[in-house]
């Protein structure tokens, strides 16, 4: 038993939470009014499985986006299965939780972003970034020039502030 509590895997372990019963209840419904999501990961991790000429074209991270068309998502303890349109070319993708680096709502300004050990600040402080003048995919650094079919129609929104914070500072090494 540790002497301490471990609040970063925790806090990981439950937003990942958060982002599954969201999916579950897309893959169910559908997305309600406006939601739609950009979802970064990281395409080496040895669990994703996606065609080999994506891999070729994103060989570190992809932001996918789930708005328009979407199918067969479906959710399991570990990820999640979708199929998504590159070009009118429908592609499979298995993404599991422990690749997504970030997960955004732009519709709702609500954003998670789950940093890697290598990238945690040396001092392990809490990390809590302002982001005003920019939209929350920018801030988030999110590169949507290459993103699927499906956001070709993200309407225009009024930029509002929004706080992005990073968890990873309260995980124990």
């Amino acid at each position: 038993m540790s002497d301490t509590i471990d609040y970063g895997n925790k806090m990981h372990r439950a937003m990942r939470g958060l982002i599954a019963e969201l999916l579950e209840d897309v893959g169910t419904n559908g997305l309600p009014g406006e939601h739609h999501f950009f979802i970064t990961f990281d395409t080496r991790h040895p669990d994703v499985e996606m065609a080999d000429w994506l891999f070729d074209r994103y060989p570190s991270d992809m932001t996918i986006v789930v708005q328009h068309w979407f199918d067969n998502l479906i959710v399991t303890p570990d990820g999640f299965q979708i199929t998504l349109n590159f070009g009118d070319n429908p592609e499979p993708l298995a993404i599991p939780f422990d690749a997504i680096r970030t997960f955004v709502d732009p519709s709702v300004e609500f954003g998670l972003r789950f940093e890697s050990q290598d990238e945690e600040d040396d001092d392990g402080e809490h990390e809590v970034v302002e982001l005003p003048d920019m939209d929350l995919a920018e801030a988030l650094d999110l590169d949507t020039a290459d993103t699927p079919e499906d956001a070709t129609d993200e309407k225009e929104t009024p930029s509002k502030e929004a706080e992005v914070v990073s968890l990873d500072a309260f995980r124990k090494t």
